[in-house]
């Protein structure tokens, strides 16, 4: 049995002040009836509804992050500011880690999670999870770099990239692909073909889209259709 102003904190939608201000305007029930105060304990397995919209008390939490540049993608760093600095500090004591990296200077969606089971299957190199992104280099992209992507890269060390996708916008612009994410790839593809990334920004990952309500270091929950979609999708056997 644990609070009820914990329980619905764990879940990382509202802080602790937040649930007592919903508890005491008359919004959440527990097994249909209406709490009383935010001090009272639950089973975190009971139905709890906020607004007539059920929530879950587990403590699993999923948060989408529209990651800014400047920051790590790690849960601690002895030199370098983290994404996690961007949470309030309710959030960080649940243990959140981001599922994959987005480089220092990369921008755009990273999903932070405490599920370490649904992670490593997003994750797992058995699986191939497209993830899509923005990107703009110094140099003219031309169809010969589409074949080349579309083909699969070798780089210089003798890495072999698997086929990737690139869709050209505009004449130093484009739209990449990828069904893995080995160390800086998208850079060393591209730098390759002699077309160095000026910038980039991760649009997809699997069925999840950045928000584009989300500016530069804002997060929110996963909704739960993004969340099914996430459960369902995590990834194809290879």
């Amino acid at each position: 049995m644990e609070r009820l102003d914990k329980i619905l904190a764990n879940t990382g939608r509202w802080s602790r002040k937040e649930v007592r201000e919903l508890v005491r305007a008359g919004r959440v029930t527990v097994n249909g009836r209406v709490a009383r105060t935010p001090e009272e304990k639950h089973d975190p397995a009971s139905a709890f509804l906020v607004d007539g919209r059920p929530v879950s008390g587990e403590r699993l939490v999923y948060l989408m992050l529209h990651k800014p540049a400047g920051l790590v993608s790690a849960t601690e760093d002895p030199r370098e500011p983290t994404v996690l600095t961007l949470l309030p500090e309710h959030l960080r004591r649940v243990g959140l880690f981001p599922a994959g990296r987005l480089d220092k200077d990369t921008e755009g969606l990273l999903l932070l999670t405490n599920d370490g089971p649904l992670a490593h299957r997003l994750l797992s190199p058995r699986r191939h999870v497209d993830k899509r992104y923005f990107v703009r280099v110094a140099g003219i992209l031309d169809q010969t770099d589409a074949e080349a992507f579309r083909k699969g890269i070798t780089l210089a060390d003798g890495l072999i990239c698997l086929p990737a996708g690139l869709e050209i916008l505009e004449a130093n612009t484009g739209l990449v692909t990828l069904r893995e994410g080995k160390y800086h790839q998208i850079k060393r593809m591209l730098a390759s073909r002699g077309k160095p990334v000026v910038y980039l920004k991760r649009l997809t990952m699997g069925p999840l889209t950045l928000d584009p309500a989300l500016a530069p270091g804002q997060w929110r929950p996963l909704t739960e259709e993004e969340l099914t979609a996430l459960r369902a999708g995590g990834g194809e056997k290879e």
